[in-house]
């Protein structure tokens, strides 16, 4: 065998000994791919949340433009049929109630959204803290039966 060949084995033997040294906790395998996946959670949602924005300003966008064309189509065709204020009062007043409801509808979702989220984070908190005192009780359960021993 040369001497690089040498080298090569004895680095080799190395990373197997060092693999073997090396002790796979439960805990760590649990929190290092629950921590992966929620740190791939932090980095998406906001480009999600952006995309979503920027889908309901086009929409918005396509919306003033389709009315800005009704705007034009009634000014050369509607105006010409006479349609009675009266009854376009009424419609108007009919939308807005349509759009009133809507909007409340709205408060009424983000307010249950930001309710349930607050809620979600007390479950949290007080889980977490819930297993602090768990695993401190552990830890002096376990400390006492080493120490027996």
């Amino acid at each position: 065998m040369n001497n690089s060949t040498n080298l090569i084995s004895k680095e080799t033997e190395i990373i197997e000994i060092n693999k073997e040294v090396q002790k796979i906790s439960i805990c760590e395998i649990m929190k290092n791919n629950t921590s992966d996946i929620i740190q791939k959670l932090e980095i998406e949602l906001p480009i999600l949340f952006q995309n979503y924005s920027d889908l309901y300003s086009r929409y918005l966008h396509s919306i003033k433009d389709l009315f800005g064309v009704c705007h034009i189509a009634e000014k050369q065709y509607f105006d010409k049929m006479q349609v009675d204020q009266d009854v376009l009062r009424a419609f108007d007043d009919y939308l807005k109630f349509i759009a009133h409801i809507t909007e409340s509808q709205i408060g009424t979702s983000t307010e249950f959204l930001k309710s349930y989220v607050q809620f979600r984070l007390a479950l949290v908190d007080s889980w977490d803290q819930y297993a602090h005192i768990m695993m401190n009780t552990y830890a002096k359960m376990l400390s006492q039966f080493v120490q027996k021993k």
